[in-house]
């Protein structure tokens, strides 16, 4: 058997309700020449089953089995599995429209400097209708995916394509950046190889109200403020204080950590800003980073309707104590 162009990576955990059509999108390529590595993370809802079924049928799907060892093992397991020079993620929630991987491809055999492009996305909720929500499309080119890097979401991890070596060079996923380990790893490959997207919708982003980035709201911004730190530290020529790190260090640590004094405040304020509209953030860990934020002098602007948007949310308790904090400070 031959080296395949692509491995696809995917893992799987409990995602019956929508596995086949994530499969079948990926079957379904106009591009054909690739291995598609599925991890089964330990699924229980019958994913397992459909799993089989599918690779019964196509000698291209290879199973790998294992114990829950949740998403960031998955994702490193399958780039050291992979046989191919390129890799294309791909979730069990979402669906690659069939010129994806000739689109990406095509862009990668042009562009040699890139070891990352992904694309644009429609996004969609459970049932396949559209999503309203308004995101900023990923950016097109790697100067301006460098110049909003501390801001926004600077790819669409189901929809990326990248060249294996250098994933590999730069350690894969880290442990620590839990939740965010997609922007980490897109800050550390951004410094020795150009990243950007292809504008164009190639991929089906399913939204859910159970979905990590909802409920694991504060870690994800938290995560992403320590990742552009560390960022900033490498770029600066001085050792990234993260790396070998197996879980980030609470905000309280974080100037000792950094040798900064001004970072502490810089990341609850980010937490604060980034969870105002979050139900799930404002009830969760996220919401202390807040009232410190508050404490220490941070800026009040909107906070007050916060304290309305607690109520609406049936959080009478914290809308007092945010209250509290907003008159006392």
């Amino acid at each position: 058997m031959g080296v395949p162009a692509i491995s696809v990576a995917m893992s799987v955990y409990n995602n019956a309700a929508f596995l086949d059509q994530a499969v079948e999108s990926i079957l379904s390529q106009s591009f054909s020449d690739f291995e598609f590595l599925i991890v089964d993370d330990g699924s229980s809802d019958g994913s397992s089953t459909m799993l089989d079924r599918h690779a019964a049928r196509d000698p291209r799907i290879r199973i790998i089995r294992q114990e829950n060892r949740g998403l960031i093992a998955s994702l490193n397991r399958l780039i050291r599995e992979a046989r191919a020079p390129l890799i294309a993620r791909m979730d069990g929630d979402d669906i690659s429209l069939p010129e994806r991987f000739e689109r990406q491809v095509a862009f990668l055999e042009a562009n040699p400097d890139h070891g990352v492009v992904g694309t644009w996305s429609r996004d969609i909720v459970e049932d396949g209708s559209p999503w309203h929500g308004v995101f900023p499309d990923p950016p097109t080119s790697h100067e301006s995916l460098l110049d909003v890097a501390e801001k926004q979401t600077l790819l669409c991890h189901t929809s990326v394509m990248m060249r294996r070596d250098p994933v590999l060079e730069v350690g894969g996923y880290r442990a620590a950046f839990r939740h965010c380990e997609d922007y980490d790893l897109w800050l550390r490959l951004s410094e020795r190889t150009h990243i950007c997207s292809i504008p164009e919708r190639l991929v089906l982003y399913r939204h859910s109200a159970g979905q990590i980035s909802e409920r694991h709201i504060t870690e994800q911004i938290y995560g992403s403020a320590i990742a552009y730190a560390a960022h900033r530290e490498r770029l600066a020529g001085r050792p990234d204080p993260t790396a070998g790190l197996e879980r980030l260090p609470p905000v309280d640590q974080l100037e000792s950590l950094f040798a900064r004094k001004e970072l502490g405040e810089a990341v609850r304020q980010r937490v604060a800003r980034g969870i105002l509209y979050s139900p799930s953030g404002l009830r969760g860990p996220g919401f202390e980073l807040l009232l410190d934020h508050v404490r220490f002098g941070g800026t009040k602007e909107g906070l007050w309707r916060t304290v309305a948007r607690l109520v609406k949310f049936g959080e009478p308790s914290r809308a007092l104590r945010l209250a509290a904090a907003l008159a006392r400070h």
